[in-house]
């Protein structure tokens, strides 16, 4: 199946394929910069804490970017293709999916949290713990509400959704210009093909800013180590290990079903992707990788349009890790505070959840903003028990980040093979060459 047209006629790809040798290189710098950084944040953890610039810095700077890349990209996609009722099918069927997919994880968070119990024993008293640190999630939270999310979509002016960095505000300019581009018709080519350009400059800027990876992965680890410590993973082990559990659960077994099904292979798609995961490992953001995956999606053969819609809105949308982890701590602090909930009012957690959830998009520190905002909601778990996982929440982003990033591969597949904007060929080319060992010898069978 070949994709639709996403590019003007006679221009060059985006960005050439890096070799496998450059690859696997960026792929153990990374991994060395996490190890170095963790050790780092355990014996010198004053030394860790001060490395906290690197890790913010370079998230800075990627998402500095991440505007104008989703900008351009969709535009650019869009007015070649220019037919909005294929515009409004692949939506809908992402949204779809969305939905379907998070739902699952909300739902697996909660059988996972009664089973277990993570929570049990402690019995908290929430009116003797101080809040005090909680005070910025639960002012952000009270702002929070399905209709003040929807008109937050729209941007005060042009510039505004750029300045701000908002991604749903830029999907939705990028969509109006694009279909507008494309009524021009050939009048409009001169500023397709410079918009083009534009891309493949700030894709190439990409380029650059990830050499400092390692090093930012390096720093973003220590400061994780050196702040919070691990004394406190030993505290609160049995919820750490109940959200990697089920995170890990949740990409094998229900991630992996979907690829599979789909025709995909999941280990292969992790493979093709381990640069940015561990990018997103080491910074604890999903976003930090958010340009890289646009670009691997569609060297992988999802149609750019399919790509330009998906991701962004995948981002916002589609938060597997985050709804596991929503789940799994509301019912931990009710456990904690003993708060016992009935089947009943379970099930209106997780109806309130499937709204909170969606409105954790472009947020900073959003999984507390929405837990804050859903168990305020509830009316019966006391926000203030939140105190009691805000020391290890850094920890669970991490799992959180990984679940979210692989989710969103994994619908950008889905999506653009069911509409047929996929071409098989270029990503089977793509995957054998990422299933190569560093020797340039194939070390699985493609």
């Amino acid at each position: 199946m070949s994709s639709a047209p996403t590019a003007p006629a006679g221009t060059p790809p985006l960005k050439p394929a890096p070799a496998a040798s450059q690859r696997n290189t960026l792929y153990l710098q990374v991994l060395v910069g996490i190890a170095i950084g963790g050790l780092l944040g355990y014996v010198k953890p004053e030394w860790g804490v001060l490395l906290r610039p690197l890790g913010d810095g370079f998230v800075g700077l990627v998402k500095m970017l991440i505007a104008p890349i989703i900008f351009t990209t969709v535009v650019v996609g869009l007015a070649g293709m220019g037919d909005l009722k294929k515009i409004g099918r692949v939506g809908a069927k992402a949204l779809l999916y969305f939905e379907i997919v998070t739902t699952l994880a909300l739902v697996i968070g909660l059988v996972v949290a009664n089973t277990l119990t993570p929570g049990a024993g402690f019995h908290a008293d929430p009116t003797k713990l101080e809040a005090g640190g909680l005070a910025k999630y639960t002012g952000a939270a009270k702002q929070m509400g399905t209709l003040e999310f929807v008109m937050h979509i729209i941007p005060k002016t042009f510039v505004s959704a750029f300045a701000e960095g908002e991604i749903l505000q830029v999907l939705l300019l990028a969509i109006l210009f694009g279909l507008a581009l494309g009524k021009l018709g050939d009048h409009g080519r001169p500023v397709l093909n410079l918009l083009h350009e534009i891309a493949r400059v700030f894709f190439g800027i990409v380029s650059i800013v990830t050499k400092a990876a390692p090093l930012a992965a390096a720093g973003a680890m220590a400061f994780t180590i050196g702040e919070y410590g691990v004394g406190k993973l030993a505290q609160l082990g049995l919820l750490l290990a109940c959200v990697y559990l089920t995170c890990a659960t949740f990409i094998i077994v229900v991630l992996g079903g979907i690829a599979r099904v789909a025709g995909f292979g999941l280990w292969k798609i992790i493979r093709y992707l381990r640069e940015e995961l561990l990018l997103v490992l080491g910074t604890s953001s999903s976003e930090s990788a958010l340009p890289g995956l646009m670009e691997k999606m569609e060297k992988i053969g999802c149609a750019r349009p399919v790509v330009g819609i998906v991701v962004p809105a995948g981002y916002s949308f589609n938060l597997d890790g985050t709804c596991i982890y929503l789940t799994m701590a509301a019912l931990f602090v009710a456990q904690a505070t003993d708060v016992s909930l009935s089947l009943s009012e379970q099930i209106g957690l997780l109806g309130v959840l499937l709204v909170t959830s969606k409105g954790a998009a472009g947020v900073t520190g959003s999984g507390f903003i929405v837990l804050a905002a859903t168990l305020a909601a509830t009316g019966k778990i006391d926000v203030r028990g939140m105190v009691l996982i805000l020391g290890v929440d850094r920890f669970m982003s991490e799992a959180r980040a990984i679940t979210n990033f692989i989710g969103n591969a994994v619908a950008t597949l889905v999506v653009a093979k069911w509409d047929r904007s996929f071409d098989a060929s270029k990503a089977g080319e793509i995957l054998v060459r990422s299933m190569e060992s560093p020797r340039g010898g194939p070390s699985a069978r493609p």
